[in-house]
């Protein structure tokens, strides 16, 4: 079985997922459209699109959901 998180290269091993900062390297964040997500602790990144220092979604991705709005 090829594992989807692990790639070699140059006879190195390189994750091919981010790591969750508060869990260790054991775990990954899993990549949604528009945010990476820990399944053990539910830690977020939010993926920014035009930002400095963000990701950049790829054309045709989703975009993100209506923000809501104030009650008035």
């Amino acid at each position: 079985m090829v594992s989807k998180f692990f790639k070699v290269e140059d006879g190195e091993l390189k994750r091919t997922h981010r790591t969750c900062p508060k869990c260790g390297p054991g775990y990954f964040l899993a990549d949604h459209y528009d945010r990476y997500v820990c399944g053990n602790c539910h830690y977020t990144v939010f993926k920014r699109k035009g930002k400095k220092g963000g990701v950049v979604m790829p054309k045709g991705a989703r975009r993100a959901p209506r923000r809501r709005q104030k009650a008035t």
